[in-house]
């Protein structure tokens, strides 16, 4: 791999390793300070707000400068954000400084980071490993951030020392990016000028993984943590345990997809897996016991992102290569702010009928998304366009 993508992989793992282990304890820590259900999810809304904020906003940076300064940029709010968080127990400064530092994202990651790190890395790879590249990319998260809940089980709820090592990993992601190559500045004419023959296909894309992202807005890590410890009253250690084995399987469903997809195809990898853990996921809202619950949740993250190397190849192959900072930033924006809407609805849901019922909500909304996807997209022509 180029150097780029090199200093992509580190930061990445940095990033999540961090997020691994704050998407167990946060929504632990905010309740601890006074937070409620319904209070929890407006949270999460407002971060996952504030994500699809930035990752609108760095799409024409990124175009004229290049993605090392925007991502430079994105690192530095992170070390902010921990700053932050070290110096105020205020709940809604602490949803604040979450908003800033990406927070609600989690290890997959839907936000500005993705929005560039992908585009930079499928300019780095060849046509015939790009499904690979980024299946690699995306276990790299998903390894660092089961090691990252794990590693909340060993530290227990210790605020300071979570958020120092989150201050730190901005720090070093900030390093890491600044050794990126410098790209030069793109007049603001050419960009504007430029053809995007990919535009009507990508606004479809944008709308139906906003689709996805609502129904995932119902089921986030967050709300799982909460529904495990509420419902089964699990505590942060058992908890750790389960999301390290969560991210583990994840990670192996990305390799997994590597090898599957040059026999079945990208449409079909992405659709048929996505739909088999979508039953999963409703099966963990019905299950009765605890370790059946964790059995289904287990087995949906065995299969769940595989659909995630195969529809970011799809979506590079399909465009343009002047259009892929556009196809990734709306796709991402969109995804993101149509999930930062569903986490309060959650939390609501939660109140008024039952723990399980948005695990049953984000499953079926994900089952409609797969039908219309596979309907969409599956005569769509792929080429290298790099």
């Amino acid at each position: 791999m180029e150097r780029d993508a090199r200093c992509i992989f580190v930061a990445k793992v940095v990033r999540t390793f961090c997020y691994g282990g704050l998407g167990v304890f946060f929504p632990i820590y905010l309740t601890d300070l006074g937070l409620d259900a319904g209070q929890l999810g407006l949270a999460i809304t407002l971060t996952l707000l504030a994500s699809a904020g930035m990752t609108y906003l760095i799409r024409r940076p990124a175009e004229r400068y290049g993605a090392r300064a925007v991502l430079m940029a994105q690192a530095a709010l992170i070390a902010v954000a921990a700053a932050t968080f070290l110096l105020t127990r205020e709940p809604w400064l602490v949803v604040a400084a979450a908003m800033i530092g990406n927070l609600a994202v989690g290890t997959g990651e839907t936000g500005p980071f993705l929005s560039l790190e992908q585009v930079a890395v499928s300019r780095a790879a060849p046509r015939e490993r790009l499904t690979t590249v980024l299946s690699l990319y995306n276990l790299a998260g998903y390894g660092a951030g089961a090691l990252g809940a794990a590693a909340i089980g060993r530290v227990g709820a210790s605020p300071r020392v979570i958020f120092g090592v989150f201050l730190a990993s901005g720090v070093a992601q900030l390093a890491a990016y600044a050794s990126m190559r410098r790209d030069p500045p793109r007049p603001v004419e050419r960009i504007r000028a430029a053809h995007a023959p990919s535009r009507p296909l990508i606004h479809r894309l944008a709308a139906i993984f906003a689709l996805d992202s609502f129904a995932g807005g119902f089921v986030l890590q967050s709300l799982i943590t909460y529904w495990f410890h509420t419902r089964f009253g699990l505590g942060l250690g058992e908890l750790g345990w389960i999301f390290f084995g969560t991210q583990i399987l994840s990670g192996l469903s990305l390799l997994l997809a590597a090898r599957v997809a040059p026999a079945l195809g990208l449409v079909n990898t992405m659709v048929f897996s996505h739909l088999i853990s979508n039953l999963l996921l409703i099966g963990v809202a019905l299950a009765p016991t605890a370790w059946l619950a964790v059995l289904c949740l287990l087995a949906r993250h065995a299969l769940s992102q595989m659909d995630v190397p195969t529809r970011q190849s799809f979506l590079m192959l399909a465009v343009q290569d002047h259009e892929r900072e556009a196809a990734a930033s709306l796709t991402n924006m969109s995804r993101t702010l149509a999930q930062s809407l569903s986490p309060t609805l959650a939390g609501w849901v939660m109140q008024g009928l039952s723990l399980g019922a948005p695990l049953v909500v984000g499953g079926g909304l994900k089952i409609v998304y797969d039908l219309i996807l596979y309907a969409t997209i599956r005569h769509v022509p792929l080429a290298d366009r790099r």
